[in-house]
């Protein structure tokens, strides 16, 4: 019963979390999602069955459309979570995936100043691209594709919002990222996209943005650099030069430059932070492919005042 009063509200479904304005921008006000005249006790109700009930494409895309909106509980306790479980109850199918993929990918690209639409959108992705690691169902070239969107997307965030109280989360830098893990993770995304998104990390860690990270973004960066090193993706010299291009203060002529600039000690706090990520994680594992971001990790921060 739940299902069908569910699907009868949305009737008159429209994806407006992935229907933007001729300029890119999402509406102001037309949210879109399909759930959000769903009476709220029975949404709550669904999500503490663990969505059991909402299992099908139709549901796939309500959840999806949900994405974008304002309120905190039908953006990521129903929109996120529900397409998460539908997702990985292994019910969605290939062609309504390629579609939220379509999506949901596009709307990386949009700029709202609500700024829930795109982070919200990569954490969804995030969950897309983990179907196709746990069973291959993309072709190469849309491997590609996705890894190229999740790159720009990554090195271009530049909304630093993360948490509040009244709003819920945005998250950018770290939704992006786990998109990216999500790639990096899969053994069909070839070297070549790998790289792309380690230069998105880069872009990331290194931006002269002027803010400090304070919500675990170091952390989430770090995971898909752990798993390209895993994979022996790339040769120990290149991550030794990747990790002395990371410690070149440039433009600065030298990092003590850095404590008479808000931006340059935002972005030495940022460095460092990602090294002890790297350094901590890569020294106590016994995986020999990690020794490599160990040891330049350690060089970094001995490298930084």
């Amino acid at each position: 019963m739940k299902h069908a009063y569910l699907s009868g509200l949305a009737l008159n479904f429209l994806i407006g979390c992935t229907s933007t304005l001729a300029n890119g921008h999402a509406p102001a006000e037309d949210f879109g999602c399909a759930l959000a005249t769903a009476d709220s006790e029975m949404l709550a109700q669904s999500r503490e069955d663990g969505f059991a009930s909402q299992q099908s494409d139709a549901d796939a895309r309500d959840f999806a459309s949900c994405l974008g909106h304002p309120d905190p509980f039908l953006r990521d306790k129903i929109g996120y979570e529900g397409l998460t479980a539908t997702l990985r109850a292994g019910s969605v199918s290939e062609a309504t995936r390629r579609d939220l993929i379509v999506d949901l990918s596009g709307n990386l690209s949009t700029k709202d100043d609500d700024g829930f639409l795109a982070p919200f959108s990569a954490l969804g992705l995030s969950e897309l691209v983990r179907t196709d690691r746990v069973e291959p169902f993309l072709t190469p070239d849309e491997r590609v594709n996705i890894a190229n969107i999740t790159a720009t997307y990554l090195a271009s965030v530049s909304d630093y919002r993360a948490f509040s109280d009244q709003e819920g989360w945005r998250h950018g830098v770290a939704h992006g990222a786990d998109v990216a893990m999500q790639l990096t993770l899969n053994p069909n995304v070839e070297t070549g996209s790998l790289e792309g998104l380690k230069q998105a990390v880069t872009e990331q860690i290194t931006n002269r943005s002027g803010y400090a990270f304070r919500h675990g973004e170091p952390e989430r960066l770090a995971r898909p650099i752990f798993f390209m090193a895993t994979r022996e993706a790339f040769e120990a010299e290149v991550w030794t030069t990747w990790f002395e291009h990371l410690a070149d203060p440039a433009p600065l002529a030298n990092w003590g430059d850095a404590y008479q600039s808000e931006v340059e000690l935002a972005r030495l706090h940022n460095l460092k932070a990602f090294a002890r990520v790297l350094y901590v994680n890569a020294s106590l594992s016994e995986n020999e492919a990690l020794k490599p971001i160990a040891d330049g990790a350690l060089n970094m921060l001995k490298t930084l005042p």
